[in-house]
């Protein structure tokens, strides 16, 4: 059975940094997009970053461009989203997912999350 779970979450003061981990088990299939999504209190889930199953192309939300990383161990089976000059609004859960390309890239598979604080 496919499990992801994230690590690396914690209290950081503005400006800090953190390295958030995804470690993806179980899965027959080990071609697949990899992403992070957010969740802040009260609000609905968006889309932090995400890399192609090659590891070829990436995606950020604007919000986050030009701080966060992301990148894959594909030997590892884990991605990782480096978080440099956190802010306050970035305070969030952050969930990593699966998406195959035989279910049409649709992220149908989740971790549990990790909580980010971002706080002096």
């Amino acid at each position: 059975q496919l499990q992801l779970v994230e690590s690396g979450g914690g209290l950081v003061q503005p400006g800090g940094s953190l390295r958030l981990s995804c470690a993806a088990s179980g899965s027959t299939w080990d071609y697949y997009a990899i992403g992070w999504f957010l969740q802040a209190p009260g609000k609905e889930r968006e889309g932090v970053s995400c890399i192609s199953a090659s590891g070829s192309s990436t995606n950020y939300a604007d919000s986050v461009k030009g701080r966060f990383t992301i990148s894959r161990d594909n030997a590892k089976n884990t991605v990782y989203l480096q978080m440099n000059s956190l802010k306050p609004e970035d305070t969030a859960v952050y969930y990593c997912y699966i998406a195959f390309p035989f279910e049409n890239w649709v992220p149908n598979y989740w971790g549990q999350g990790t909580q980010v604080t971002v706080s002096s």
